[in-house]
């Protein structure tokens, strides 16, 4: 379906044609028409299926239609500050040939920046982009004035769950006005999110986008490590891998500056992102990184969602990720646009169950590749669980799997 059969507004396809889209994605396509009929949304969609301009489009489209002068328009609320400056810059492109307004709202800004936030939560602003915490914060203050709104959008709705930011979330909503139109999106649909979705949804439309596999073409492999073996055979795959932008995942920002710190000695032209740097840092690193002077960044998960550089491609995992859908977050921050990538991941002794697990949401194994010789042997790869698990199904240890035999091998 093409974007000119919405019925956008001149102004919004202006701003769609600017941006280059032509044709609309699975979620754009079942998610811009109930918006635009004034229905309430629950959606599963993931990073990367194109859920950014499923609901910004349809939403300016309907405050250019019903604009208010003096009130907050529409707010975005998501759980981290990238992924806010990230829909900032997207709403930017698609309003710039419109009258619309807009802000971010989020921790780590300087006195200036807080005014301005003040003044906008104040006074108005057709589109607000914010985080819990630095909202709740204006909120505390008494003066934000959303009596008005006629959008909510939570955005990776489960991933602020999990950040603990249900109780910051219920008090924003108390201060909303009853009458608005909530869209809620999430990658997942526990049940935490359902009673979420019952509370603040009205007649909601529901649609399910299927939890996203890597694409193809990610050449994805794997190497079964003992722990001393991890940094040694991360410099021979920098080296031996030639890389425009080279993204290396770690769990724990600990293990990010010592990571950095080890390759930086090796000679590496490297960089680092986490929760510890000021976001005027951050932002200093992500561009470096994604302008090419720094081609290397280590970080944590902080960078697994909302990051879209079109030349990353090598992603390393430098320990197994929580689950499945971190692999395929943090991974598919390669292969972005047209091109093709490589993601390699790092799995020690004790996180042999937790990889068998993201095997199971993939359907298929990983290609465990053979460690370079001059490391050595590295351990079998028998994860425990997995086997006990599937124990007594019938299916030899292998089901859920595509292609199993063979050695446990999946060969693309």
């Amino acid at each position: 379906m093409r974007f000119d059969e919405f019925n956008f507004l001149p102004g919004i396809m202006e701003g769609i044609e600017a941006s280059g889209y032509e044709n609309a994605t699975p979620v754009q396509e079942q998610v811009i028409p109930p918006i635009m009929q004034g229905r309430d949304i629950i959606a599963s969609a993931q990073t990367g299926t194109g859920k950014t301009a499923a609901f910004l489009l349809p939403v300016m489209n309907r405050l250019l239609n019903n604009h208010k002068d003096g009130q907050v328009g529409a707010l975005v609320v998501v759980p981290t500050r990238e992924l806010a400056i990230q829909i900032a810059q997207h709403i930017e492109g698609l309003s710039y040939f419109t009258h619309l307004s807009s802000i971010a709202i989020y921790g780590g800004n300087d006195a200036q920046n807080f005014v301005a936030e003040k003044k906008a939560l104040q006074m108005g602003a057709d589109l607000i982009v914010c985080t819990p915490g630095r909202m709740i914060s204006h909120i505390n203050m008494g003066y934000v004035n959303m009596k008005g709104l006629q959008f909510l959008v939570l955005d990776e709705a489960d991933r602020m769950l999990d950040m603990g930011f249900q109780e910051d979330i219920q008090k924003i909503i108390q201060t909303l006005s009853p009458d608005r139109q909530s869209l809620l999106f999430s990658a997942t649909m526990p049940e935490k999110i359902r009673q979420l979705a019952r509370k603040i949804l009205k007649d909601p439309v529901e649609v399910n986008i299927a939890i996203a596999k890597p694409p193809e073409k990610i050449v994805q492999k794997a190497f079964v490590v003992y722990e001393p073996q991890k940094l040694p055979l991360m410099q021979y795959l920098l080296k031996q891998h030639p890389y425009k932008n080279a993204l290396v995942f770690c769990s724990r920002k600990q293990t990010v500056k010592q990571l950095t710190r080890d390759l930086k000695r090796s000679g590496f032209n490297i960089a680092e992102i986490h929760s510890d740097l000021e976001q005027a840092e951050r932002e200093s690193v992500l561009s470096a990184f994604s302008s090419g002077r720094i081609p290397l960044l280590v970080a944590t998960d902080i960078l697994s969602r909302g990051i879209d550089i079109d030349t990353i491609d090598l992603v390393i995992n430098f320990d197994v990720p929580g689950d499945g859908e971190d692999y395929v977050h943090r991974i598919g921050r390669t292969a972005r646009a047209e091109s093709t990538g490589v993601a390699i991941t790092l799995i020690g002794e004790k996180e042999q169950n937790k990889f068998s697990q993201i095997e199971r949401l993939l359907e298929k194994e990983v290609t465990k590749a053979e460690l370079p010789a001059v490391l050595g042997p590295g351990p079998s790869y028998h994860p425990r669980s997995y086997v006990a698990r599937n124990a007594g199904h019938g299916g030899g240890g292998r089901k859920g799997f595509r292609g199993g035999g063979g050695g446990g091998r999946h060969r693309r």
